[in-house]
């Protein structure tokens, strides 16, 4: 009796050591409540699987909400990547259900957002290219913009682009990026500081009263590049008026047409455009570019805000150019990060 009490007891009767097949599905069973012993399996859960289709078609047809009301379409596509986190809420919800109709439920949002965003999972960074390039909103309260300076001078940029340029501030970053750019042009709240000969500089209308957007040509050794610098208008999501972004979207309409117009062969857009490559909004800009992130980068690149990112609101964009890597600077006296690329020159620009 002694020697019997210490022997495990089997599914069959028997005594010995249970076989590892049995024991993992004796685990799967218990997680779903028993194939054949919990016929509520697949009629538990159904809020948690009409959530996760209704996830599936958010997702799926997010071009198709409507910007009407609060521009509801640009907020949602704004923070688009996000969602996933719902798809592993709604997974958990159908594990703790125990529901196997909210499991396979769960499927289509994870396919949906695989779908989208499963290539930026991927690192597709490669080594070559033949100018790097940086932009930073340096923020106008920027308590340190000497240390911003030096921080965004040590990158190795060879072209470098400021947003959020004030007055009082200029004077300090032209002296700071003095022994390492030789050329720099400002306009209004926005500059570019280059290792190469600038030329062509002047500002560009982007439909404000007052200069937040400029294009100079940069004639580097492989070639003259015309970069873009720009400063799009701040959105606001308000209780009352929901996502405010009318003169934002104006002005990158207004953006867009200009770089449309251009006539050299290589041209790249370095700036702050509140708003990110998933956003309709843009599309005048990013229809005809591509994001050196979402080409050439490994994940996201979130740039917004410093402390959190939590969105990609800051750009590198290309047209012409092959984007060669591209990811994020570490953190300055800025509330954005600061993003640079590795890009080759098309011959013949």
């Amino acid at each position: 009796m002694a020697q019997q009490a210490y022997m495990t007891e089997t599914d069959n009767g028997g005594s010995g050591h249970e076989p590892r097949g049995n024991r993992l599905r004796r685990l799967f069973d218990r997680l779903l409540g028993g194939r054949r012993g919990d016929p509520r399996i697949w009629r538990r859960g159904l809020f948690v699987a009409l959530g996760a289709v209704l996830l599936a078609v958010v997702m799926l047809l997010h071009s198709h909400i409507p910007n009407k009301i609060g521009n509801l379409g640009s907020l949602t596509e704004t923070f688009l990547p996000w969602l996933g986190l719902l798809v592993a809420v709604l997974l958990v919800l159908a594990l703790v259900r125990r529901s196997a109709t909210a499991l396979i439920a769960v499927l289509l949002p994870s396919m949906v957002w695989l779908n989208l965003f499963g290539g930026q999972l991927t690192d597709k960074t490669a080594s070559g290219g033949d100018l790097t390039v940086v932009t930073h909103n340096v923020n106008a309260e920027n308590p340190d913009p000497s240390g911003t300076a030096r921080d965004v001078a040590a990158s190795g940029a060879d072209v470098l682009a400021l947003e959020e340029l004030t007055e009082e501030a200029v004077p300090t970053y032209e002296k700071a990026l003095a022994s390492t750019y030789r050329y720099h042009a400002v306009q209004g709240t926005v500059g570019v500081w280059s290792k190469y000969p600038l030329t062509g500089v002047r500002d560009v209308d982007i439909d404000l009263g007052w200069t937040r957007a400029m294009r100079a040509t940069v004639t580097a050794p492989a070639g003259q590049v015309a970069v873009y610098v720009a400063h799009l208008p701040s959105v606001r999501v308000k209780m009352e008026a929901g996502f405010t972004a009318r003169q934002r979207d104006r002005s990158a309409d207004f953006l867009g047409e200009a770089i449309a117009h251009e006539p050299l062969k290589n041209v790249v857009l370095l700036g702050d455009l509140n708003g990110t490559m998933n956003d309709r909004a843009l599309n005048a800009v990013t229809a005809q570019m591509r994001s050196t992130q979402g080409a050439a980068g490994n994940g996201f690149g979130f740039s917004w805000p410093a402390s959190f990112p939590m969105a990609r609101i800051d750009q590198i964009m290309v047209k012409g150019l092959k984007p060669e890597s591209s990811w994020t600077l570490p953190q300055t006296g800025s509330d954005h990060l600061p993003i640079a690329a590795r890009v080759r020159v098309a011959t013949g620009g």
